[in-house]
Formats: C-alpha cells, sequence, structure tokens
C-alpha cells in the first residue's frame, strides 16, 4: 500500500509484519509512529524494542527471540529492526516461518530505505505488509497537502496545495512545516489560497531555477535578474545556472523537433503532459531556428566555462546577452 493510504488500513487494525520502505524518510518515520500509536503501548522501555541491521549481522536469533517474546503490561510489543536486508537464505532459515504464523501479540516492524543487491525481496514474502514510502508524485503529494492542512484547520485550494508542493520540491518533511506555520500565522478555519502559498512558504531552490528557465524564455529580463540576483546572493553557482538554462532551451529545442503526444513525450522526458505543452507553446512562439540557435550558443558557452576558456561569471552573463539581446 502507499503510505497515504496507511491511516485508513490502520482502523481496520494492526497487522503483525511491515516492510516500510521508501527514500522519503519523513515518511517511514511518520508510518513508524503511525503504528506505534496503534499498538496503544504505555511501557515503551518495555514493549517498544530497536535494532539496528548492522549490528545483527551474524546474530539474527536474537531478533527472532524478541519477536517471540510477550509483552509486559500492555498487549501488544513493538520490534523495529531499520536497515535491514537479510539474504534469501536468511529469511527462508529464520523468518518464513515466523511470517506465516506471527506472535499475535508482536508487531514486526522492517524500516528500510531501499532494497541491496544480494538481499531477498521482503515485498513479496508472504504475511509480509508492504508500506511504500517511496516519493509520490506531485498530485498525490498534493492531495496529502490538503489533508494535512484539514488536519491543521485550515481550508486549502487544491491549486494552493498544488503550489506548496512545488515551492518544496515534493519533501513531506518541509510541506508539513510549512503547513504548521501557516496554521499559527492564521489561526484555525482559515482559507488558504494561492496567493498565501506564494507570500508566506518559502522557495526550494529548483522551483527559483524553474522561475528563471521560464523567465528567460518568456524574455522577462527584470523578473530574470531578480530571481538570479536572489540566487547569487544565496550562494547558487554562476555555472549551476547556466546549465540549468542550457538545459531548458535543450528541452525546447527537443520538443520543437518531435511529433510524439504530449503523454509520450512527456514520459520520455520524465515530466508532466502540461509541461509539454508549455514548452511546445513556448518553442513554437520563439521559433525552432532562434531555440536552436541559443541552445547551442549556451552549450559552447557551458562546455568553455567548465574547461577553464571562460570564467564561469562572464559566461553566464554572455548567456544572458545572447537570451535578451541577440
Amino acid at each position: 500500500m502507499k503510505f497515504v493510504e496507511l491511516a485508513k488500513s490502520l482502523k481496520e487494525g494492526v497487522a503483525p509484519v511491515y516492510l516500510i520502505e521508501g527514500e522519503e524518510a519523513y515518511f517511514r518515520d511518520h508510518a513508524v509512529e503511525s503504528i506505534r500509536a496503534a499498538c496503544h503501548i504505555a511501557n515503551s522501555s518495555l514493549n517498544d524494542v530497536r535494532y539496528e541491521g548492522d549490528a545483527l549481522k551474524g546474530d539474527i536469533p536474537s531478533l527472532v527471540r524478541a519477536l517471540e517474546t510477550l509483552p509486559f503490561f500492555d498487549d501488544k510489543r513493538l520490534v523495529r529492526v531499520y536497515e535491514f536486508y537479510p539474504t534469501e537464505r536468511e529469511w527462508e532459515t529464520y523468518f518464513k516461518e515466523y511470517s506465516a504464523s506471527p506472535n499475535p501479540s508482536t508487531v514486526f516492524l522492517i524500516v528500510n530505505a531501499g532494497n541491496k543487491a544480494g538481499a531477498a525481496d521482503l515485498r513479496k514474502k508472504t504475511g509480509v505488509t508492504y508500506v511504500n514510502c517511496g516519493r509520490e508524485d506531485e498530485e498525490m503529494l498534493a492531495r496529502w497537502v490538503f489533508g494535512t492542512a484539514k488536519r491543521k484547520g485550515l481550508v486549502m485550494d487544491a491549486d494552493a496545495a498544488s503550489l506548496m508542493v512545488r515551492f518544496c520540491n515534493r519533501d513531506a518533511a518541509r510541506m508539513k512545516k510549512e503547513t504548521e506555520k501557516l496554521a499559527l500565522m492564521f489561526g484555525e478555519g482559515a482559507h488558504i489560497g494561492r496567493d498565501s502559498v506564494e507570500t508566506y512558504v518559502a522557495k526550494d531552490t529548483e522551483y527559483k531555477i524553474y522561475e528563471l528557465t521560464q523567465a528567460a524564455s518568456g524574455r522577462n529580463y527584470a523578473r530574470f535578474m531578480e530571481i538570479l540576483d536572489d540566487l547569487l546572493q544565496k550562494g547558487y553557482d554562476e555555472h549551476a545556472c547556466l546549465s540549468a538554462l542550457t538545459g531548458h532551451f535543450r528541452t525546447l529545442y527537443e520538443v520543437s523537433l518531435s511529433s510524439a503526444p504530449d503523454g509520450e513525450l512527456a514520459k520520455s522526458l520524465g515530466v508532466r503532459p502540461y509541461a509539454v505543452q508549455k514548452n511546445r507553446q513556448t518553442a513554437a512562439r520563439l521559433g525552432r531556428e532562434r531555440v536552436r540557435t541559443l541552445y547551442e550558443q549556451l552549450y559552447a558557452l557551458s562546455s568553455g566555462a567548465k574547461s577553464g576558456k571562460y570564467a564561469k561569471t562572464g559566461a553566464l552573463f554572455d548567456a544572458i546577452a545572447k537570451i535578451f539581446y541577440d
């Protein structure tokens, strides 16, 4: 199941064995805390046991003994192990039988950032409930932000939630903190629209780079320089800005050459269909030859700055001159 489905699942009961896996650390931590809360453990020193995978090398039986131990003064006992990657043989030897007939008073959590070569694929094991804590797409995260805001007493517009996701670069921990900040600022029952997010939510650097490239292809010099000054003042590298601009015009050129449907092209480029539509409109407005020329000029400047032929500051401002004044 997806992380966002866990809360609903826990209302129906706690499973005996969970694999909580994925690169989003906030989702992993929150999944553990949600399951722990559902176990209603009052005596954590006795009934909440934590192991580290590295420390278990050569001593997996100690983990098995912990799983078989009964809780003290609680109905449930939580046993969690972090970054634990047993081999297929180790799973068959120590856990296959247990997962088929687990201790009814123990909840076993395996919490991993991902899988490892040579490790058993725990997602496919009988008796294991898999909670996917990988990074979600923008639409799913926007729904999650909307729900988080609702629990904080806020009424958030759908487009405001989507903007929050982009501003925070899909970082769940940041989105939660920014939502809590809005709740403190506006109070319970407040309406959060797009304007509130734009005014009070700090933009991630990646989103600022996106705004920079849009200002460049839109030939909005004043907005471009405002964003660039902000990035450079905060220590962003000039060559990184030039590389982002080069990549943007390369994408515009590739889009202008392709006759593939928006959905198919979006999949190959790793972007949303709406982004393909916008890029096609931008490329058509600028003209394919203009886009190609800018891409080739910016690529030459970027390569020259990388090799030491040009100073990175000079290369960036030469690129700006070509974008806005050639």
